[in-house]
Protein backbone atom coordinates (compact mmCIF):
# COMPACT_ATOMS: atom_id res chain seq x y z
CA UNK A 1 0.00 0.00 0.00
CA UNK A 2 1.50 3.31 -1.30
CA UNK A 3 0.71 6.47 1.86
CA UNK A 4 -0.68 9.36 0.73
CA UNK A 5 1.28 12.15 0.12
CA UNK A 6 0.35 15.00 1.84
CA UNK A 7 2.05 18.21 2.07
CA UNK A 8 2.89 19.71 5.51
CA UNK A 9 3.24 23.49 4.18
CA UNK A 10 -0.11 25.03 2.95
CA UNK A 11 -1.55 24.38 -0.30
CA UNK A 12 -4.23 25.84 -2.40
CA UNK A 13 -7.45 24.50 -1.20
CA UNK A 14 -9.41 21.86 -3.59
CA UNK A 15 -12.39 24.21 -4.45
CA UNK A 16 -15.46 24.13 -1.74
CA UNK A 17 -19.17 22.80 -2.33
CA UNK A 18 -22.25 21.94 -0.24
CA UNK A 19 -24.75 18.82 -1.59
CA UNK A 20 -27.99 21.40 -1.73
CA UNK A 21 -30.00 17.97 0.14
CA UNK A 22 -28.32 18.32 3.32
CA UNK A 23 -28.42 19.95 6.29
CA UNK A 24 -27.65 23.48 6.49
CA UNK A 25 -23.84 23.88 8.16
CA UNK A 26 -23.06 25.94 10.67
CA UNK A 27 -20.89 28.20 8.32
CA UNK A 28 -20.20 30.50 6.37
CA UNK A 29 -18.82 31.44 3.13
CA UNK A 30 -15.80 34.61 3.24
CA UNK A 31 -13.39 35.89 0.26
CA UNK A 32 -11.07 32.79 0.69
CA UNK A 33 -13.87 30.24 0.46
CA UNK A 34 -16.21 28.31 2.23
CA UNK A 35 -15.52 27.72 6.37
CA UNK A 36 -17.53 25.66 8.65
CA UNK A 37 -17.81 23.94 11.95
CA UNK A 38 -20.20 21.48 10.62
CA UNK A 39 -18.50 18.24 12.43
CA UNK A 40 -19.28 16.23 10.03
CA UNK A 41 -17.35 16.57 6.77
CA UNK A 42 -17.75 14.52 3.43
CA UNK A 43 -16.54 13.77 0.06
CA UNK A 44 -18.94 12.52 -2.65
CA UNK A 45 -18.27 11.74 -6.34
CA UNK A 46 -20.84 12.05 -9.27
CA UNK A 47 -22.00 8.59 -8.31
CA UNK A 48 -23.63 10.36 -5.00
CA UNK A 49 -23.77 7.63 -2.80
CA UNK A 50 -21.53 9.05 -0.04
CA UNK A 51 -23.54 12.24 -0.26
CA UNK A 52 -26.97 10.03 -0.26
CA UNK A 53 -25.46 7.92 3.23
CA UNK A 54 -24.94 11.21 4.57
CA UNK A 55 -28.16 12.93 3.81
CA UNK A 56 -29.88 9.83 5.63
CA UNK A 57 -28.17 10.96 8.77
CA UNK A 58 -30.02 14.24 9.24
CA UNK A 59 -27.15 15.89 10.78
CA UNK A 60 -25.45 19.08 10.14
CA UNK A 61 -22.58 18.49 6.82
CA UNK A 62 -20.59 20.32 4.76
CA UNK A 63 -19.03 18.74 1.46
CA UNK A 64 -15.47 18.87 -0.18
CA UNK A 65 -16.37 20.42 -3.12
CA UNK A 66 -16.42 18.20 -6.88
CA UNK A 67 -14.55 21.02 -8.64
CA UNK A 68 -11.78 23.31 -8.36
CA UNK A 69 -13.64 26.17 -9.74
CA UNK A 70 -15.90 26.20 -6.35
CA UNK A 71 -14.51 28.26 -3.36
CA UNK A 72 -12.64 26.21 -1.15
CA UNK A 73 -13.41 24.62 2.01
CA UNK A 74 -11.87 25.11 5.84
CA UNK A 75 -13.12 23.50 8.93
CA UNK A 76 -12.97 25.67 11.48
CA UNK A 77 -13.94 23.00 14.56
CA UNK A 78 -12.96 18.97 14.92
CA UNK A 79 -14.74 16.72 12.63
CA UNK A 80 -14.94 13.38 11.55
CA UNK A 81 -14.76 12.46 7.38
CA UNK A 82 -16.53 10.71 5.70
CA UNK A 83 -14.95 9.76 2.26
CA UNK A 84 -15.04 6.79 -0.80
CA UNK A 85 -12.68 4.53 -2.21
CA UNK A 86 -11.71 5.09 -5.79
CA UNK A 87 -10.62 2.27 -7.81
CA UNK A 88 -10.24 -1.66 -6.52
CA UNK A 89 -6.88 -1.43 -7.06
CA UNK A 90 -5.29 0.00 -3.50
CA UNK A 91 -2.69 2.34 -3.47
CA UNK A 92 -2.29 5.20 -5.74
CA UNK A 93 -5.67 6.65 -6.41
CA UNK A 94 -7.85 5.45 -3.79
CA UNK A 95 -7.89 8.85 -1.77
CA UNK A 96 -9.81 10.76 -4.18
CA UNK A 97 -7.63 14.09 -5.26
CA UNK A 98 -10.33 16.46 -3.81
CA UNK A 99 -9.64 14.63 0.11
CA UNK A 100 -6.23 15.05 -0.61
CA UNK A 101 -6.15 18.39 -1.06
CA UNK A 102 -8.60 19.74 1.78
CA UNK A 103 -5.94 17.63 3.83
CA UNK A 104 -2.91 19.02 2.83
CA UNK A 105 -3.95 22.21 4.23
CA UNK A 106 -3.07 21.85 7.77
CA UNK A 107 -6.14 23.97 9.20
CA UNK A 108 -8.00 21.15 7.92
CA UNK A 109 -5.62 17.92 8.83
CA UNK A 110 -5.67 19.81 12.38
CA UNK A 111 -9.13 19.33 13.16
CA UNK A 112 -9.41 16.16 11.64
CA UNK A 113 -10.69 13.28 14.55
CA UNK A 114 -12.16 10.34 13.17
CA UNK A 115 -13.04 8.56 9.35
CA UNK A 116 -15.43 6.94 8.04
CA UNK A 117 -15.18 4.73 4.92
CA UNK A 118 -17.76 4.05 2.01
CA UNK A 119 -16.69 1.09 -0.50
CA UNK A 120 -17.29 -1.89 -2.53
CA UNK A 121 -16.46 -5.00 -0.83
CA UNK A 122 -16.45 -6.42 -5.02
CA UNK A 123 -12.76 -4.72 -4.64
CA UNK A 124 -11.96 -7.44 -1.26
CA UNK A 125 -9.00 -6.24 0.39
CA UNK A 126 -9.15 -3.09 -1.10
CA UNK A 127 -12.66 -2.19 0.66
CA UNK A 128 -12.42 0.84 2.65
CA UNK A 129 -8.94 1.25 1.72
CA UNK A 130 -9.18 5.47 1.29
CA UNK A 131 -10.32 5.39 5.03
CA UNK A 132 -7.35 2.97 6.43
CA UNK A 133 -4.92 5.08 4.34
CA UNK A 134 -6.40 8.37 5.71
CA UNK A 135 -6.34 7.67 9.27
CA UNK A 136 -3.00 5.66 9.13
CA UNK A 137 -1.53 9.41 7.97
CA UNK A 138 -3.69 11.42 10.18
CA UNK A 139 -3.23 9.28 13.12
CA UNK A 140 -6.93 9.25 14.11
CA UNK A 141 -9.26 6.35 13.72
CA UNK A 142 -10.95 4.65 11.28
CA UNK A 143 -14.49 4.36 13.22
CA UNK A 144 -16.81 2.31 10.23
CA UNK A 145 -17.50 1.35 7.53
CA UNK A 146 -20.35 1.09 4.83
CA UNK A 147 -20.73 0.19 1.35
CA UNK A 148 -22.11 2.02 -1.34
CA UNK A 149 -25.20 3.97 -0.18
CA UNK A 150 -25.21 2.36 3.33
CA UNK A 151 -28.44 0.37 4.52
CA UNK A 152 -30.50 1.36 7.17
CA UNK A 153 -28.63 -0.24 9.29
CA UNK A 154 -25.07 1.51 8.45
CA UNK A 155 -27.22 4.48 9.16
CA UNK A 156 -28.72 4.10 12.32
CA UNK A 157 -25.24 2.71 13.61
CA UNK A 158 -23.40 5.54 12.51
CA UNK A 159 -25.95 8.20 13.88
CA UNK A 160 -25.14 6.20 17.68
CA UNK A 161 -21.63 6.21 16.92
CA UNK A 162 -20.89 9.54 15.78
CA UNK A 163 -23.21 10.66 19.10
CA UNK A 164 -21.01 8.45 21.30
CA UNK A 165 -17.56 9.54 20.04
CA UNK A 166 -18.21 13.48 20.19
CA UNK A 167 -19.45 12.54 24.10
CA UNK A 168 -16.55 10.47 24.47
CA UNK A 169 -14.27 13.22 22.96
CA UNK A 170 -15.44 15.89 24.94
CA UNK A 171 -14.95 13.94 28.07
CA UNK A 172 -11.59 13.35 27.35
CA UNK A 173 -10.73 17.16 26.65
CA UNK A 174 -11.99 18.47 29.89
Amino acid sequence: MTPMALATADVPLAAGSRDPGAPEPASRDTATGHVTASRLVYFSSTSENTARFVRKLGIDAARIPLHAREPGLVATEPYVLVLPTYGGTGGDGSVPKQVIRFLNDPRNRRQLRGVIGAGNTNFGDNYCMAGDIIAAKCQVPHLYRFELMGTPEDVRRVQQGLEEFWTRLSQTQK
